[in-house]
């Protein structure tokens, strides 16, 4: 039997380097993207992942909880995606499943809309306000496979109480994917995108 190579949460070594060189507690937006940009560009340079990063921030007090990369690659593991990373990390830092519980506020900027699947983590998570760079489109011209997520995503995020702000530095999030690409980075959908055999 085969065995993980490590945990599928552990960051790459260079991202610690990265977030402690960042102090912005006071930062708006704009700043907490540039720092999750920051982080999937590293990835891309490094070598270990895709395209993509996020994390969480405590909306209270602007402290940084925890960071996520895309990992898919090296973990061998599909759901290895930067959202599903950084809401791991901070459920596992603060000891709870739910980040909206208790007087708990937190949010989630992450480099790109999310896919169907880390759609659906994002209410499960409890956070309560999610922060986009790129869009859903910008991540499908590149040949990612981003699911069935809703077209009214943001409403429905919104009827649970869940504030979405998107397009914040897009045109930066979406200059790592044209570098990904121009890496020879990998795009890693399952079945290489091809269409389901009919009657499977």
């Amino acid at each position: 039997m085969s065995t993980h190579r490590h945990d599928t949460w552990e960051l790459p070594a260079w991202a610690i380097e990265v977030v402690d060189e960042w102090d912005g507690s006071e930062a708006d937006d704009e700043s907490r993207m540039q720092l999750v940009i920051d982080l999937a560009a590293c990835n891309v340079a490094e070598g270990t992942g895709g395209p993509f990063a996020a994390a969480v921030f405590d909306r209270y007090t602007g402290n940084l909880v925890a960071i996520g990369v895309n990992a898919v690659i090296p973990n061998g593991c599909s759901h290895a995606h930067a959202e599903m990373m950084a809401i791991a990390r901070a459920q596992r830092a603060l000891g709870t499943y739910d980040l909206g519980a208790d007087g708990l506020d937190h949010e989630l900027v992450t480099s790109c809309e999310p896919c169907a699947m880390c759609f659906g983590a994002v209410p499960w998570s409890g956070i309560r306000r999610l922060v986009c760079g790129a869009t859903d489109e910008d991540a499908r011209a590149i040949g990612f496979d981003e699911g069935d997520r809703p077209s009214n995503w943001q409403e429905a995020l919104g009827s649970r109480g869940i504030e979405v702000v998107a397009g914040v530095c897009r045109a930066q999030a979406r200059d790592v994917f044209q570098q990904y690409v121009d890496a020879g980075g990998e795009i890693y959908n399952s079945r290489q995108g091809q269409e389901p055999v009919e009657g499977s």
